[in-house]
């Protein structure tokens, strides 16, 4: 084991993955020497070479077409789009492409890529580099999209990703790379500060976690909580303030959807909250709560609650509003056990 933080996580799984198998290869805007512009690759193209990690042009259409044609070769290529903001020029090509080809050759042919980018607010990017677009790719049938939200899982959900003989998006938290905040209520960015130590404990070899396997990160009776990545910590601090004894699942995984560990949960506990950062209106909220009403009806005691983002862009000067923190979770978890 080794203490990382996510960035050296991923790191040290994209460095298992080219040792491991000649067929992966990285590439992507500033990805080689520069080594990405939150250095998740740095160090990658001196240890193997300008054909195993290299920098494309500034087209992110050109990037995700390239990385599909490697994949039906044979290929295994993971790509890096600099912002999730970014990904929109490359949509033709995700959706018509990558997402269909196992279809429309009768499994013929696959598209065994991972699309890597940072997403989400916390760090003052402003409307261009703080979306959080996860709900377009999980409407895409043939698309896994995937959300770590801790330096072991962002390893071995990367792992699992690259192996996977279909497309993944695998979006990294931007505002977790150097390790969680401590989610006071009140903070602006200077005080949203790394709390303890920003690492983790990770196995330096292979491993992976699985893809659609949420993980019941705080047991509880109460409430249910589901959230992923960012948000993860928003809910834990989120639930302290309330008071509840809630249940929080980290999702992991968007799509593939561990809808049996939600469906246990929310079956005990009657009630539920669902986090995320994302704007409100058709985001996978409404999913989750579509999914919760379908399947847990019988065992409600209260409305779903939805904790979210506005529906605007991204405002810069007023992130901290935006960005639905502990606060704003808590009145949703006590409002949730008033209505009982």
């Amino acid at each position: 084991m080794a203490l990382m933080n996510m960035i050296q996580a991923l790191n040290s799984a994209l460095d298992v993955k080219l040792d491991q198998d000649p067929d992966t290869l990285i590439f992507g805007e500033d990805v080689g020497y520069f080594g990405g512009v939150f250095r998740v690759t740095e160090g990658l193209q001196k240890k193997y070479g300008l054909k195993r990690c290299f920098d494309t042009p500034i087209s992110e259409g050109g990037i995700i077409a390239t990385a599909v044609g490697m994949g039906a070769y044979g290929l295994r290529p993971v790509v890096e789009i600099q912002f999730a903001d970014y990904i929109l020029p490359a949509f033709d090509q995700l959706i018509s492409e990558a997402a269909r080809l196992r279809y429309r050759s009768g499994g013929e042919f696959t598209a065994p890529i991972t699309v890597r980018s940072p997403y989400g607010g916390g760090i003052f990017g402003g409307q261009t580099h703080s979306q959080s677009p996860e709900a377009l790719f999980a409407h895409v049938t043939g698309l896994k999209t995937v959300i770590p939200s801790n330096p072991y899982d962002a390893k071995g959900l990367l792992l699992a990703s690259i192996e996977c003989d279909d497309p993944v998006i695998f979006l990294e938290p931007k505002r977790l790379y150097n390790g969680p905040f401590d989610g006071h209520p009140d903070q602006k960015l200077s005080t949203w500060a790394n709390s303890g130590d920003p690492k983790a404990e990770v196995p330096e070899g292979h491993y992976t976690v699985p893809l659609g396997k949420a993980e019941v990160v705080r047991p509880g009776s109460d409430v249910t909580v589901l959230a992923y990545g960012t948000m993860v910590y928003v809910a834990k601090a989120g639930i302290e303030e309330a008071g509840v004894d809630a249940e929080l699942i980290d999702l992991r995984s968007i799509v593939p959807l561990d809808i049996d560990t939600i469906e246990q949960s929310v079956a005990k506990t009657g009630r539920c909250v669902i986090l995320h950062e994302a704007s409100r209106y058709a985001g996978i909220g409404g999913e989750l709560s579509a999914l919760v009403q379908e399947r847990c009806f019988w065992a409600l005691k209260s409305p779903i609650e939805r904790v979210t983002g506005w529906d605007t862009p991204y405002p810069h000067a007023f992130e901290w509003d935006y960005f639905p923190g502990p606060k704003r979770l808590a009145q949703a978890l006590k409002r949730t056990m008033e209505n009982s």
